[in-house]
């Protein structure tokens, strides 16, 4: 071929042979050849060439209406080969491949079907997540032996997790459990709960903080056996199964270990676990460490953080509910505080990630290192910073406030639904206002919210019944950017990728001291800070809608309307 080739002459077939034979006389791959010559991504690419060759195109969402064949093409070698295979009542066999010449590859899935495959063209990563998002059941039991489940007696520190591994597990429940969080850990997953029916056991994961199905386990003697093993990985009494048991445990994947906690809970069906997976690779920079400035937070937020983590004396607290981030934001902050010239302790339940250049104590309530009685000690050992991973009590709040008044920079959480709602806390300990006030710097309330997914979310304009419901009106949302995401591969289905924090400061004034130690009610203290420039939780969710970063519906399930 004399003249590269443009996007236009990928719909020749003269001009598509020519390229063809031109990559096979010079050794490269066909494919590889005409994405460098038109310079066209991939997703157009494929779509090009299935119109040329006559193939339809498919996407993630065509491949989850069809029922995924793993008996004829195992998991492990779809994610090698890159090719999926589902069984289709109109179609029959269906082959989705991103490939057109490779034709051996054909050959090899003919010789699988008998020759009755469908080709079907998508891009390679189309594939590849559809293979993420398939469910567990098709990913692991469908290819286990039809053998008894039974307990494993393995035993080792650090469970060694991938695909070969999962396929030679040595029992069916070793591989169930195993497929169970190499899959989590692909999809991006933070929690994986086994929940107990009357006939076996459903795994759900928590993907960008919502629940979603993965698989269903029939059998009560399955689920038993399986919850077992996740009890025997984290060294917990597999003969108790009356009272809640909780312990860790490490994979390795990918060389990247993983650190997982786990909790076990009697229910009337039988015992149920969470497993929170504390991947700390999915939160540092490339440097390997944690930055605020990945968080998602937006400058004016970011840099009133900044200034209240910095000061030298005085107490911040972090509030929000359980996963909204509160320690990976604390720790963040901690990481940017020059380490050589102070000394930074922490007390945590349990901790979370290993800090370069920080002493982490973690609370061991068994022996009697409770946060009250490790604070008291930490004081005793110079400390310039300290991290208190919670308050639960008042001896640990009095603790706390103590040490931010003789000198020392306290970093705290909270669990209280906003800002406001901490002094509610703090009354119900007990815990004397006026010490209060003369220690906090400022309070931080924290939540996540799912972002729209890049490929998928498209403009829609919402019903008026809508907008009133989440207390805006058409007049104040008319230069308002309105999306919603429909679902598709990159997203798993959701519409939504990703999630970015969103956070309500309330830095401390002397106005507000005087309002807090007066016990003035909560709406109040509202009303000056936000006088004097606090964004509450729900303004800063909705700028994010006004923006079209994410959709009024996550808006709304993260924060309440006014």
């Amino acid at each position: 071929m004399n003249a590269p080739l443009d996007a236009a002459s990928l719909l020749d077939a003269a001009a598509i042979q020519a390229a063809v034979a031109q990559a096979r006389a010079s050794a490269l791959a066909p494919l590889a050849l005409l994405a460098a010559t038109t310079g066209l991504e991939e997703r157009p690419l494929t779509m090009a060439l299935a119109e040329n060759f006559h193939y339809a195109y498919c996407e993630t969402p065509d491949m989850l209406a069809w029922q995924a064949d793993f008996e004829r093409l195992p998991l492990a070698q779809a994610l090698k080969r890159g090719i999926a295979l589902f069984t289709d009542a109109a179609l029959g066999t269906v082959a989705v491949i991103h490939d057109p010449f490779d034709r051996d590859l054909m050959r090899w899935i003919e010789a699988r079907t008998g020759g009755h495959a469908t080709f079907k063209l998508s891009s390679r990563s189309d594939i590849h997540a559809y293979l993420a998002r398939a469910e567990q059941a098709a990913r692991a039991l469908h290819t286990l032996m039809p053998a008894a489940v039974r307990a494993s007696d393995q035993r080792s520190d650090v469970e060694h997790l991938s695909l070969t591994t999962i396929s030679e597990g040595s029992s069916p429940t070793v591989q169930v459990v195993n497929s169970m969080i190499y899959d989590a850990l692909k999809e991006g997953a933070s929690d994986i709960h086994l929940r107990r029916v009357p006939n076996g056991l459903v795994v759900l994961y928590r993907i960008d903080g919502v629940l979603g199905h993965a698989l269903n386990l029939e059998g009560n003697s399955a689920a038993e056996e399986a919850i077992s093993r996740i009890k025997v990985l984290a060294e917990l009494d597999i003969s108790e199964r009356r009272v809640p048991q909780d312990g860790k445990l490490k994979v390795q994947v990918e060389q990247r270990l993983v650190d997982i906690r786990v909790s076990i809970m009697p229910t009337i069906h039988g015992e149920a676990a969470v497993l929170r997976i504390l991947d700390k690779r999915a939160i540092v920079g490339a440097d390997g460490l944690l930055h605020l400035a990945d968080l998602g937070f937006d400058t004016a937020t970011l840099d009133t953080l900044k200034r209240l983590t910095a000061l030298p004396y005085g107490m911040l607290l972090v509030t929000g509910p359980t996963g909204s981030g509160k320690t990976t934001t604390l720790y963040a902050a901690l990481t940017e505080i020059d380490h050589s010239r102070e000394n930074l302790l922490t007390i945590e339940d349990p901790v979370e990630y290993e800090l370069d250049g920080v002493e982490q104590i973690p609370v061991n309530e068994k022996k009697g290192l409770t946060f009250a009685v490790g604070l008291r000690s930490i004081l005793r050992h110079d400390p310039d910073r300290i991290l208190v991973g919670e308050i639960r009590d008042r001896e640990t709040a009095e603790m706390a406030i103590q040490a931010a008044l003789t000198g020392h920079a306290v970093y705290s959480t909270l669990h209280a639904n906003n800002s406001f709602e901490v002094f509610n806390r703090f009354a119900y300990m007990n815990v004397d206002p006026y010490a209060l006030t003369s220690a906090l710097n400022g309070i931080w309330a924290q939540r996540l919210v799912r972002t729209l997914c890049g490929r998928c979310a498209q403009a829609f304009a919402p019903a008026l019944a809508a907008l009133q419901h989440a207390g805006l009106g058409a007049e104040r949302t008319g230069d308002w950017i309105f999306r919603h995401g429909i679902g598709c591969g990159d997203c798993r289905g959701t519409g939504y990728r990703g999630r970015r924090a969103i956070a309500e400061v309330m830095p401390m004034t002397d106005p507000l001291r005087a309002l807090i130690a007066d016990r003035r009610p909560v709406h109040e203290i509202r009303a000056h800070a936000t006088a004097q420039g606090t964004r509450l939780l729900r303004e800063a969710a909705l700028a994010l809608v006004k923006a079209g970063i994410t959709s009024l519906d996550e808006a709304n399930r993260v924060t309440l309307a006014a």
